[in-house]
């Protein structure tokens, strides 16, 4: 496999993270501090629109399984025929609509489109990686120049919002004059006003949808011009496809996918958390509200560049060996909430990108090994790779909406209000829980599943070659 041929393959999947950052970064914010919905209803947007996500995996998985090859494919004509109502869903999730009561259900309609449509994107795209070569160092090559390149567009993405959107939450008021900063005015005052007007903030964060929307095309553009789709290699003649739900029965008794999925489902719900609350605690509980937009793109800079070191890391010590590095961002997230110190901040936000590139980096290079042993034990079915991705991205999204949504929903119970300076107690201490110690218990009961995943290195080289006689 050429390396033009993986950087195409990486650079296309690139735009689905970039305009992915960008939501989880700043979306909360945006419908609390922009938008002015309230908390609950913030809440019910986040959680509904992740499981909307996360119900379309298993459909586009059965959809994609009953598809027919192509002249281009089975897979890339799913990922070209969603991109542009995807760009469309996506820049209409940002829109202000000039009504007010009928604003949760506009962001709703658009959230969860924009979910779905990602799906589809995101199924055939990762099953993708077993239709590039036969070859596993090929393969996991091919996932490590992806996941950098991903990881880069979550770097580009909440790089360009932050950048562009970032005036929009920086008041004055909070930085002017500190009387305003009490307690007493939390009480006193429902809401202080931001002197600037509020159309230029959505002008603002239309101007960014509309950039990450030309990422997007260029993506797409070079991931059709540069990547070959290759039938399935292990097939014969006679091999029939799996029927989808039988698969996903077989899928659910697989030891080894069932261990690898509840394990990063908890370890991408506690990223997942960090993502969607890192913002609303730097501006609220750490006072570190005009620093936010730096600290994300630390977080970002160094999980790009750590990508290659864990995947060398991976290569010589192993990929369950790998995965303790996850741990890492624990004491360190913890030491900011109890010490929030702007030079800590930052030394924090490197830490943590090194775990989330870890986080990111594992999953998907250990999924196909567990394809692989199951194609070992099924050696005369065809047709499960999408299913095997599909549930996977539908656990996965709907842990995440779960913790999502029971974040939000945590703050509009302790009494979040947008657009004032200092928030109650309740709503700082909550924020420091949704930062240091939920992540922190998630992270640590799914590296202790993974302790029992059964595949290591020597049972990956012994399917491999199994493989390659069936081959």
């Amino acid at each position: 496999l050429s390396v033009c041929s993986k950087l195409c393959y990486a650079i296309g999947g690139a735009p689905n993270q970039v305009a992915g950052s960008a939501a989880s970064f700043f979306l909360q914010i945006y419908l609390l501090d922009i938008a002015h919905i309230t908390p609950f209803h913030a809440s019910l947007v986040l959680f509904i629109g992740k499981v909307s996500g996360a119900v379309t995996d298993p459909v586009a998985g059965f959809f994609i399984c009953k598809s027919r090859w192509t002249k281009i494919g089975r897979l890339m004509p799913w990922v070209l025929a969603c991109t542009p109502f995807t760009i469309v869903s996506y820049f209409f999730m940002w829109y202000l609509p000039p009504f007010v009561l009928g604003r949760v259900a506009w962001y709703l309609t658009f959230y969860c489109l924009f979910q779905a449509l990602t799906t589809l994107f995101q199924v055939p795209y990762s099953a993708l990686t077993m239709f590039l070569s036969t070859d596993q160092k090929d393969r996991d090559s091919a996932t490590a120049y992806r996941m950098t390149m991903e990881v880069l567009g979550t770097l580009i993405g909440a790089a360009l919002q932050g950048q562009i959107v970032a005036s929009a939450h920086v008041s004055p008021h909070c930085t002017v004059n500190p009387s305003v900063n009490t307690t007493d005015s939390w009480h006193s005052t429902p809401s202080i006003p931001d002197p600037s007007d509020p159309l230029s903030h959505q002008v603002i964060y239309m101007i960014a949808a509309g950039v990450i929307a030309g990422v997007y095309l260029l993506g797409i553009v070079v991931l059709f011009l540069g990547v070959k789709e290759r039938d399935d290699p292990y097939a014969l003649k006679s091999d029939r496809a799996i029927p989808f739900c039988k698969g996903l029965a077989l899928t659910m008794k697989h030891g080894p996918y069932v261990k690898l999925t509840a394990s990063f489902l908890l370890i991408s719900t506690a990223v997942q958390l960090e993502q969607g609350n890192f913002v609303l605690f730097c501006t609220h509980a750490a006072g570190l509200r005009n620093h936010f937009q730096y600290l994300v793109m630390t977080i970002l800079v160094s999980a790009v560049v750590s990508v290659p070191f864990w995947q060398k890391f991976l290569q010589r010590f192993g990929k369950k060996c790998a995965a303790c590095g996850i741990s890492w961002m624990i004491p360190f997230a913890v030491m900011l909430v109890t010490i929030p110190n702007l030079i800590l901040a930052y030394f924090v936000a490197f830490v943590s990108g090194l775990s989330i590139a870890a986080s990111l980096l594992l999953p998907w290079s250990m999924l196909p090994d567990v394809v692989d042993n199951f194609r070992l034990q099924n050696p005369h079915g065809k047709g499960h790779e999408t299913i095997f991705y599909s549930s996977y991205v539908f656990f996965t999204k709907l842990s995440a909406g779960i913790g999502l949504g029971i974040s939000a929903a945590g703050l509009g119970f302790t009494g979040y209000k947008p657009g004032i300076c200092r928030q109650s107690d309740d709503v700082i201490l909550t924020l420091k829980l949704l930062i240091g110690a939920v992540p922190a218990i998630l992270i640590l009961v799914g590296l202790f599943i993974l302790l029992f995943y059964p595949i290591t290195e020597e049972s990956r080289k012994e399917t491999k070659l199994a493989l390659e006689e069936l081959r």
